[in-house]
């Protein structure tokens, strides 16, 4: 098994959206990413980052509500990454053995095994796979591999409160699409809900399928994200600070940001009205800590705005701010004042109290 996890390792992407996570794989003789539909919906690009290269954009090329498929352009650093190979012709039975692969709750990379619970779970007319193979949010669009290291299904959803009971669409609807996808022969595409034509802007009229007249929506024809209310205040915020807000997102209501040194995680919670913005800093040394925690104590009386704290082995620097305090003069200010402390504090607690950098992820 290791040598396949290995290569899974270089081709499972995590996918980001201003709605939603997910997973991704690539296929490099494609030259295309798969996931669900549903973790790329409304968006025409959306964020991507894998082992092989750092976060861009990606564009949303093919999309299908029928079989919850989405086509988005390969990344950058395609050539660099290995191929892997779909298990067409498998007849696959209960208690094959198979393996999930994604990035649950945002993880970078998770492995589940389990079994095939059932080969024909027939619901919405299409005959998925029943796993036992946990899945988690974030595994959606993830591949369901055998113990030959080949795709076997995209993983695809799970029963709430259903005992790891998980659904994968089988690999051969997967073919299917990308056999339909590549003889349109373009990247602007969907598949119509109705007659189950790939249509493309030459067979779309008004936003209409011209083989049945229902309506279908193609990815290119979407409007760009533009986010409302306070989401709007903190991306105008970021975008001010000189950070690429596009890049930034990795969620509903979250956003991720690189400054000097340290990482910024930026989280509104819309029920209570707060917004967080948690610097992660270096980790506490492995002895005389007591030093680094007096100093932290210290700097927390004289501080305003900003906490200094300790998570497990991280060390972190906080604001906390209610929307209702929160508007461009103020939040500038106070996001300023994080960044610029990050990076003091990370070479404070570094070159004088023993801390050890943080490695990157």
């Amino acid at each position: 098994m290791k040598d396949f996890i290995d290569t899974y390792r270089d081709v499972i992407i995590q996918i980001a959206t201003p709605y939603s996570t997910g997973t991704g794989f690539y296929l490099k003789d494609r030259d295309l990413i798969v996931t669900n539909h549903h973790v790329v919906e409304g968006n025409r690009q959306v964020i991507i980052e894998g082992a092989k290269f750092k976060k861009q954009l990606a564009t949303v090329r093919y999309t299908d509500r029928k079989y919850d498929l989405a086509f988005l352009s390969g990344p950058n650093a395609s050539g660099t990454m290995p191929p892997i190979r779909l298990g067409l012709d498998k007849k696959l039975r209960e208690r094959d053995p198979v393996t999930a692969i994604g990035h649950p709750f945002g993880l970078k990379f998770s492995v589940k095994n389990g079994i095939i619970s059932g080969a024909r779970e027939v619901m919405n007319n299409i005959p998925y796979l029943h796993i036992d193979a946990a899945l988690n949010p974030g595994n959606s669009g993830g591949p369901l591999v055998d113990d030959e290291g080949e795709v076997v299904g995209v993983n695809t959803f799970i029963i709430r409160n259903g005992d790891n009971m998980g659904f994968s669409l089988p690999v051969a609807f997967l073919h299917e699409s990308l056999d339909d996808y590549q003889k349109v022969g373009s990247d602007n595409t969907c598949r119509c809900t109705a007659c189950s034509n790939v249509v493309s802007s030459d067979t779309v009229e008004n936003g209409f399928c011209t083989f049945c007249g229902n309506r279908v929506e193609l990815p290119g024809a979407l409007e760009e994200y533009a986010p409302t209310g306070v989401p709007r205040t903190i991306e105008s915020l970021i975008t001010q600070t000189g950070h690429d807000v596009s890049l930034s997102r990795c969620g509903p209501n979250c956003w991720e940001i690189n400054q000097g040194s340290a990482r910024i995680n930026i989280t509104y919670h819309e029920t209570s009205g707060l917004m967080t913005a948690d610097a992660i800093l270096c980790q506490l040394p492995r002895e005389n800590i007591k030093p680094l925690y007096e100093y932290l104590l210290r700097e927390n009386y004289t501080n305003e705005a900003l906490t200094l704290s300790v998570h497990e082995q991280d060390i972190l620097l906080s604001l906390l701010i209610y929307d209702r305090y929160l508007n461009e003069d103020t939040g500038m200010a106070l996001l300023q004042k994080l960044f610029e402390k990050a990076d003091y504090y990370d070479n404070i607690l570094v070159e004088q109290y023993g801390a050890q950098w943080k490695e990157k992820p």
